[in-house]
């Protein structure tokens, strides 16, 4: 046996694993799920359900197997009577603090904590419930809701907010039955540093954090004749909202979405992916442009909300090397209402923009005060007033609210015959696609800029090295007489990595490409739940499946986008771009919270 595993016997199972293997992780090798709600792998063994216990024989209490490691020649029974019973009480305790709102819940069906008091065969309630009266909901962030009475102190939330994203927005606060989790002086999701990213709402087990519903804003929109309800569509969604309708992990659903949304009455389908190729064209001409005149360096992507606002609050000092390009996002929303409603000619102040997005950050990014350029476009035209203030992006759906609306109206989403999206904001290229993976914005980028800046065609437009799974991968592409080395990573732990490189003057790259959440949009904090790397694998190779399949696969070729540009906005970088495509950002910091 290798001197680095040890010997362990799992209900008559024997095996050799790895020295520190934790006992879940070891019963999963022999195909023995342990329950947990605490237990996240690589991220949080905090081991406040009790839910997770073994039998060690010659231990005198049952084992928390997240938080024990295996230990040579361990014999471990996972189901003796003792250890179901101990498991059974822990979620009876768990319950008698729980609101018990299970029919009205968001997570019906969908929830560990309910899952579990089946399995459990829990059929009453035994213990007297300690909480005298409900808690306040926290109602002031933009993205998310905080609901404490549905909270059972798993530390999840807790844990993947200060361990993957280096954020520590919330955390355990008061002491025994007092405890809760919330932000600093409990001011509230929306006063604290939280980036909206939404990650503490994949790995809740319940429904204490959860997005911020626009679902009724948007069913009132489509019921108003006089409205003109535009829809877009990120490209994550595409591999994301399949499987929230219950088809396979990772399904490419592109076609049957646009339908669906046409059932739903939308008066537009548009794609995200349309202003995903128009960002690389400015972002590409604004990379090619700080290169060649000694603009700040390396240049940043703009266009992960949650990333734009974790760097205003903990490096405000680094924003001059974010991109000033707006998201892809908000490009739409600033084009829909000004080129296409003056090409349709409707009136702006009727159209009513909705966005698709994988992303509870999305939502606090259409509510930035700067995202109005339509308005303020037709306001300098004369054709509306101070008083007639329209923003560019109306409403904000994640996945899995679009999935609930769509049940609601009884859609037999797999049923659905495939159709394709409204033109002209409905053509989009491969580099536009894989905008959805980490990495995905780089090599569009670099798709562009090379040809671009050769006057040549890039032969291998993949680039495998920047699609490696880990947390931060580099490449040097060379560029005419220019070796660009860029670098890629996601979450914003990582993120923290290459910002101190620039702080510290050590950083050698041109261009880094920044997303807030593991393996970038496709693994978004508003995406189905439940989330995990094997599903995400899945939805990265259906999203490069698209990209190859394309017609064109370089943004520049988009006909669509070169019409805009002909015809609209003259050129990249040009004075109207600047004012509709692209932003400031706000200096922030943490001692403001």
């Amino acid at each position: 046996m290798d001197s680095n595993q040890v010997h362990v016997t799992i209900d008559g199972k024997q095996l050799d694993v790895a020295q520190g293997t934790k006992i879940i992780d070891a019963c999963n090798l022999v195909g023995i799920h342990i329950p947990s709600l605490c237990y996240l792998k690589d991220i949080s063994s905090y081991g406040s359900c009790g839910v997770c216990v073994v039998e060690v024989e010659g231990a005198k209490r049952l084992v928390r197997s997240c938080m024990q490691s295996v230990q040579n020649n361990m014999v471990i029974h996972t189901h003796t009577q003792r250890v179901l019973a101990a498991r059974k009480t822990n979620v009876e305790l768990l319950l008698a603090n729980h609101e018990m709102t299970c029919t009205t819940c968001e997570r019906n069906l969908n929830c560990e904590l309910q899952e579990l008091a089946q399995q459990m065969g829990i059929r009453d309630q035994r213990f007297v419930k300690t909480r005298k009266k409900p808690l306040a909901l926290d109602l002031t962030s933009l993205s998310l809701v905080r609901n404490p009475n549905a909270c059972i102190l798993c530390n999840r939330c807790v844990e993947v907010c200060r361990s993957m994203q280096s954020v520590s927005a919330i955390q355990m606060t008061r002491r025994g039955l007092s405890t809760q989790v919330a932000t600093f002086a409990d001011l509230g999701l929306g006063n604290s540093v939280c980036t909206n990213c939404g990650q503490c709402s994949l790995v809740c087990p319940t429904a204490a954090i959860t997005e911020k519903s626009s679902e009724q804003e948007v069913f009132d929109a489509l019921a108003d004749p006089n409205l003109v309800v535009l829809v877009q569509t990120a490209p994550a969604i595409r591999v994301g909202l399949g499987e929230a309708m219950g088809m396979e992990e990772g399904a490419l659903v592109t076609g049957k979405m646009v339908s669906a949304l046409r059932a739903m009455g939308f008066d537009r389908v548009f794609d995200t992916q349309f202003s995903a190729d128009l960002t690389i064209m400015e972002e590409g001409y604004e990379l090619i442009e700080r290169i060649q005149k000694g603009g700040v360096l390396p240049m940043i992507t703009s266009c992960s909300p949650g990333w734009i606002k974790f760097i205003e609050t903990f490096y405000p000092e680094q924003t001059d090397h974010l991109s000033t390009c707006k998201s892809p996002q908000q490009m739409f929303g600033s084009i829909a209402k000004t080129y296409y409603a003056e090409k349709m000619g409707i009136d702006p102040r009727t159209i009513r923009v909705v966005s698709i997005m994988p992303c509870t950050a999305k939502k606090f990014e259409a509510g930035r005060n700067e995202m109005d350029s339509s308005h303020t476009y037709w306001q300098h035209k004369g054709s509306v007033g101070e008083d007639e203030h329209f923003c560019d992006v109306d409403y904000v759906l994640t996945t899995r609210e679009l999935a609930r609306m769509l049940k609601r109206l009884g859609i037999n989403f797999a049923s659905l015959q495939e159709s394709t999206f409204d033109d002209p904001l409905g053509e989009s290229t491969g580099s536009a696609v894989i905008f959805a993976a980490s990495g995905g914005v780089m090599e569009a980028a670099l798709r562009t800029a090379y040809e671009k800046l050769t006057g040549t065609s890039l032969e291998n437009l993949e680039f495998s090295a920047l699609r490696e799974r880990k947390g931060i991968r580099e490449a040097t592409l060379q560029i005419g007489d220019l070796a660009c080395k860029v670098a890629v990573t996601n979450t914003l732990g990582n993120a923290r990595v290459l910002l101190d490189q620039i702080k510290n003057g050590t950083s050698e790259y041109a261009f880094i490409e920044v997303m807030t959440c593991p393996d970038g949009c496709i693994g978004g904090g508003g995406q189905s739940i439940p989330s995990h790397a094997e599903q995400r694998s899945k939805r990265i190779e259906s999203i490069y499946e698209e990209d190859r399949g394309k017609q064109s696969r370089k943004s520049h070729e988009n006909p669509s986008i070169q019409t805009l540009y002909a015809s609209f906005l003259t050129e990249p970088l040009s004075e109207m771009s600047h004012h509709l495509l692209h932003t400031h950002y706000t200096k922030r910091s943490a001692w403001d919270y």
